[in-house]
Order: structure tokens, then sequence, then C-alpha cells
């Protein structure tokens, strides 16, 4: 599954700011269609039911495909891929000083 799709998914899963990106992807047009703030959401059952409540409103699944597809996309390479410097990372690269 390392490079599944042009994009190396390995490295990814192991990069906690991958998460946090696609969750905000999800969350915020979920959050800003429906008029609600993150500070709203104080249980569970607010969360499923706001969840439940997106995904029975074909445009907000819309908004929500696009936002995840431009939080994994990377816009420096053409296509939906990772250029091949990424692609041959197995861990997320950090910058040199």
């Amino acid at each position: 599954m390392k490079n599944f799709g042009g994009i190396n998914w390995k490295v990814r899963f192991n990069n906690p700011q991958f998460y946090a990106q696609v969750l905000i992807a999800i969350l915020a047009p979920i959050l800003a269609y429906m008029g609600i703030s993150y500070d709203e959401i104080t249980t569970w059952t607010k969360l499923g039911t706001l969840i439940l409540e997106a995904i029975g409103n074909p445009y907000v699944v819309g908004l929500t495909i696009v936002s995840v597809y431009n939080a994994i996309n990377d816009p420096t390479v053409a296509g939906f891929k990772d250029s091949d410097q990424a692609l041959d990372y197995v861990k997320p690269k950090k910058e040199a000083k």
C-alpha cells in the first residue's frame, strides 16, 4: 500500500499532521454549512447527529469530498499523485537547517 495510486500513503499515515489535515477537511465544510462552531460539539451524540445529517445532505457530502481532495492532493505535481522524490520517502521529510 506504500505507493497505491501514486501517493505515498505509508508516510502520510505515519504523520500526525496528515490526520489533523483530513479531520479538519471533513469537519470544516460540515460545520460551516450547518452554521455550527467547534465549541458547540460538546457530546458524542451531537457529533454523531451532525455527521448523520451531513451524510444525508448531498451538497454537504460534495463539499466534504472536495475539501478532502484538496487536503490530500499535492498541488506542486501535475495530476493526483506525489512527486517521484516524495514516493521514495520512508518517513516525513524534515527541512535541512
